[in-house]
């Protein structure tokens, strides 16, 4: 049986490491990328629908990066990651398609709450 696929981006290596431990060890298969460019590549290659992104990304910030995928992957599941809450609002989030929005420091047992969740939803999806 193929393990669920998440793809985290952040462009802080520590967290990225933090994340990938996190959902690895609760049996995921865990990509990273450390730019939207590089995710980009990565999410056109790969079946991937769930995603977590850092909104402040330099270059591609996480807001438009979300725009972008959902413009090649409608069904994605993409959730948002930040620490500057005062930044990127909520609303602007839903609005780029993002399902839900997180404010760093994120509790971890919510993060993976959140993954199981989203996985459900796409098994619901493919028995439809």
């Amino acid at each position: 049986m193929e393990k669920n696929k998440i793809l985290v981006v952040d462009d802080e290596a520590p967290i990225l490491r933090l994340l990938s431990q996190l959902f690895t060890k609760a049996g995921y298969d865990v990509s990273t990328a450390e730019n939207a460019n590089d995710a980009l590549k990565y999410i056109e290659e790969e079946n991937i629908i769930v995603m977590f992104f850092d909104l402040n990304m330099p270059v591609i910030n996480g807001m438009e990066l979300c725009r972008q995928v959902k413009s090649l992957k409608p069904m994605s599941i993409i959730y948002a990651i930040t620490g500057y809450a005062s930044l990127f609002e909520l609303s602007e989030c839903l609005d780029a398609g993002f399902e839900d929005y997180f404010k760093k420091p994120v509790n971890m047992s919510t993060l993976l709450k959140t993954a199981e969740s989203a996985f459900e939803k796409v098994n619901r999806w493919k028995k439809m």
